[in-house]
């Protein structure tokens, strides 16, 4: 069956590389929103967990000092905290 043949080979090819660049863009809107009250401590939980496994499926593109670079100030500015910094760097093995 040709529907089938196409969806098995979909969920064989593996998903493009996030940009360090784009995780930290959505590390700071995720942030933002908990900050201002989009999100309650719940939702953000959620989503931060949630980023975590969609980054760990899909990787980050780059060296890990190219990832650094781009996460690191994050934590420098306060934008994450530092729990959630080593939880970050410790579950896609950047620590």
């Amino acid at each position: 069956m040709k529907g089938e043949e196409s969806t098995t080979k979909m969920a064989e090819e593996k998903l493009a590389p996030v940009a360090p660049a784009r995780v930290a863009q959505e590390l700071r809107s995720l942030s933002e929103g908990r900050k201002s009250g989009k999100y309650d401590k719940d939702e953000y939980e959620h989503r931060f967990s949630r980023m975590i496994s969609e980054l760990r499926d899909r990787r980050i593109s780059g060296t890990r000092a190219e990832i650094m670079a781009a996460l690191s100030p994050l934590k420098a500015d306060g934008t994450i905290t530092d729990g959630d910094w080593m939880r970050l760097v410790k579950q896609l093995g950047l620590a």
